[in-house]
């Protein structure tokens, strides 16, 4: 029973919260799959740390596949390349059990995920400033 109100409630989240929001909320959990991984990954868990490894690799593949490649070409290709090297970094952290691998990942994601959480409430200020104005 609990588990079904926390999936309503996950349900509840996600349909209302803006795009901006589910962003923030995508990095946030990649970042604690990452860290997590690294974890386990020095405590020689290697088959835990996979785990949390496949779920940060899922979360970079979905933020590569919404992508506006018609939007914004360039930056796009940019971000797809970049999604690109992480995925192929955290394919190296399982295969040999690499920490420096998934710090490679982290320390190339976080300047992405700390503009994010800049310019993310920033535009939800904006916007709810041009709605004030209509």
């Amino acid at each position: 029973m609990l588990a079904t109100a926390a999936n309503r409630y996950r349900q509840v989240v996600v349909s209302t919260s803006t795009p901006g929001e589910l962003l923030l909320a995508l990095y946030g959990g990649l970042f604690r799959y990452l860290k997590q991984a690294r974890v386990l990954m020095e405590a020689k868990q290697r088959g835990r740390a996979a785990e949390q490894i496949s779920k940060a690799r899922a979360i970079i593949a979905e933020l590569d596949i919404a992508l506006d490649h018609a939007a914004s070409p360039d930056l796009c290709q940019n971000l797809t390349a970049l999604y690109g090297f992480c995925l192929d970094r955290l394919s190296l952290a399982c295969r040999e059990g690499s920490v420096q691998a998934l710090d490679d990942v982290i320390r190339v994601l976080t300047p992405l995920h700390q503009a994010w959480q800049l310019a993310v409430p920033k535009a939800q200020r904006e916007q709810g400033r041009a709605d004030k104005g209509r």
